[in-house]
């Protein structure tokens, strides 16, 4: 091979190599961008070459045909086309990346990026979007017409579901007692949906879906609901639940219940409520029977307002649903009024004794079922037989005396009566209560207690104001006068007297001792403030004239306080020059040790 032909066969090979480089080069986007509505979409666009492009163009599909929405030249400026879909919405950027802003359902499209590239040609990829958007809670309600009946051999109308602004197209699912109903759009089947979809003008859609079935009496509690199951972004399934519903169902009476509705036993005096009723809907005409006969009840309901002794007895209930007339629809039941009669006491009337004497009553009643009496005066039970017996009356036992019958296994159900007794004597003053002041000729009050029947009359020596009030069984005299120094000494005497007799009793009038306590207190506590303030002047005071060099002691001549010399428990320290130091050494006079 020469070399025009080895030349030629190498130019050959590098062309052959540049156009498989030309033609291998690609447009790369996203296969799918999701996006939720009213967000902005980024559909990214990249080239192998992208030194060779010339030209960038977005394209949609649109009614079978592509349509341009944006382009963009190499080191170009980015436009938009005019008169299309996202006209006013669409830019494209530096790396060719398409951006659509306030996304809206009518986006969902696919989109091309097309690639002018210089000697490659052109080239395109296409990417969709999918635009999703929550729909509303679904509204579930019933139809207007009448109740359905069990039996009816065509579907009846159960309810409809409507969801409103979804999209993608959403999914409704039928629930009956939590469990999903089979789709069947054939209306041959006992249930059956019929759907409908309305792509609204701004391209979200409103599904509704109505349900019918051939309900049976099982249904009659039945719990119907509707879910609508939508899409989002990134393969995301959720749902939306609607408010329950229940039927109006009408079936036939199989049976019939009769109830007393009071929860505790009846007694005497109590409201009685009687429920008749029926397995069936709706409620047939029931009649009430007493003994066998007639009485009148309302809608089922047999009332008896304060019922008496002779309201026991045997209640019926008959129901007659002309939709099963061979049913036997009735109940009945015992009525037991529970009573017990007023208690009779013995003697009855109010009872008079004298101071010491017996007194006894009798108390008896009668009841529907087993009862106790008891005898009590205020909380406290004196009897529990019928009998109260009083073997040593005193002032204290005067007052009113209850007895209570009462049926134990009927709660509430008690009668009682009461009677009232008056103890006679003669007077008797309580232990009294001495007086306090606090300074002789200061005015006391005393208080003199004393029962007795009739009431005592008060003396007091010496007088004062007095006043009388009656507390319980006691008669109280409260005087008030100045505390002399002879009712110091002698105190006050408070005299009762009645037709039975009298008593007297003396009462002390004293210093309150807390004032005693408290003033001799203050005086200890004032002298030894004044003993320590008289304490830190006098130091104060030789201290000054220790300063001041005015001290006898302190002059040269006189003879030195020695060191830790005590005058009057106190110890002073006196210094001198150093001549005066030496003089009182050598004068000094020796000292006997012991």
């Amino acid at each position: 091979m020469d070399g025009t032909t080895f030349g030629r066969t190498s130019l050959l090979c590098t062309l052959l190599w540049a156009l498989v480089c030309i033609v291998a080069a690609s447009v790369k986007v996203a296969p799918k961008v999701e996006v939720l509505k009213g967000e902005t979409a980024k559909l990214p666009c990249t080239y192998t070459d992208p030194s060779s492009i010339t030209l960038v163009e977005w394209y949609i599909e649109d009614q079978g045909s592509r349509k341009r929405v944006a382009f963009r030249s190499q080191g170009g400026k980015a436009e938009s086309d005019e008169g299309t879909p996202l006209t006013g919405r669409v830019t494209i950027g530096d790396d060719f990346t398409l951006t659509i802003s306030s996304t809206q359902p009518t986006d969902e499209l696919a989109f091309y990026c097309q690639v002018t590239a210089g000697l490659a040609g052109i080239a395109d990829a296409t990417t969709l979007l999918k635009v999703f958007f929550a729909p509303e809670k679904p509204e579930l309600t019933r139809p207007s017409s009448q109740a359905i009946s069990v039996g009816e051999t065509t579907s009846s109308e159960i309810g409809t579901c409507v969801t409103m602004n979804g999209h993608p197209q959403p999914r409704i699912i039928w629930f009956k007692d939590d469990q999903p109903l089979p789709e069947f759009k054939d209306r041959k089947e006992k249930t059956f949906m019929i759907p409908s979809v309305v792509k609204e003008a701004s391209g979200l859609y409103t599904i509704k879906s109505t349900l019918y079935m051939q309900p049976t009496k099982a249904d009659k509690d039945s719990v119907f609901q509707c879910t609508v199951e939508y899409s989002m972004p990134g393969d995301m399934i959720k749902e939306k639940k609607s408010d329950t519903i229940t039927i109006n169902l009408n079936y036939p009476s199989e049976k019939a219940t009769f109830s007393l509705l009071n929860a505790d036993q009846v007694k005497e005096g109590d409201t009685v409520k009687m429920k008749c009723e029926t397995d069936g809907n709706p409620q047939p005409e029931i009649d009430f029977t007493k003994d066998g006969k007639d009485i009148t009840g309302q809608g089922g309901l047999l009332t008896l307002k304060s019922v008496k002794r002779t309201d026991a007895g045997e209640y019926k209930c008959t129901a007659t649903d002309f939709d099963n007339l061979d049913a036997d629809l009735g109940g009945k039941i015992t009525l037991i009024v529970h009573y017990i009669d007023p208690v009779n006491v013995i003697p009855a009337e109010p009872q008079v004794a004298m101071l010491g004497d017996k007194v006894e009553w009798q108390c008896k009643t009668k009841a529907s079922a087993p009862h106790t009496v008891q005898w009590k005066k205020g909380s406290d039970v004196l009897s529990q037989d019928g009998t109260l017996s009083i073997q040593d009356v005193s002032y204290d036992k005067a007052g009113e005396y209850m007895c209570v019958g009462a049926v134990p296994s009927v709660p509430g159900l008690t009668a009682q009566s009461s009677v009232n007794l008056t103890v006679k004597g003669k007077p008797i003053i309580e232990t009294p209560a001495a007086g306090e002041v606090g300074k002789e000729g200061d005015m006391v009050s005393l208080k003199c207690s004393a029962y007795g029947y009739p009431a005592p009359q008060f003396t007091w020596k010496p007088s004062g104001k007095e006043s009388v009030s009656v507390e319980g069984n006691k008669v109280v005299s409260t005087v008030t006068l100045q505390a002399t120094a002879e009712i110091m000494k002698d105190g006050v005497t408070c005299e009762v007297t009645n037709e039975h007799g009298s008593d007297s009793k003396s009462f002390p009038v004293s210093l309150k001792r807390a004032d005693k306590q408290q003033g001799g207190s203050s005086g200890v506590v004032i002298a030894v403030v004044v003993c320590v303030l008289l304490l830190l002047l006098m130091v104060a005071l030789i201290y000054f004239l220790n300063k001041k060099n005015k001290l006898p002691c302190s002059k040269k001549g006189k003879k030195e306080v020695a060191s830790g010399e005590v005058n009057n428990g106190i110890v002073v320290e006196m210094k001198t020059d150093k001549a005066n130091e030496e003089a009182g050494l050598l004068n000094k006079r020796p000292t006997t040790e012991q």
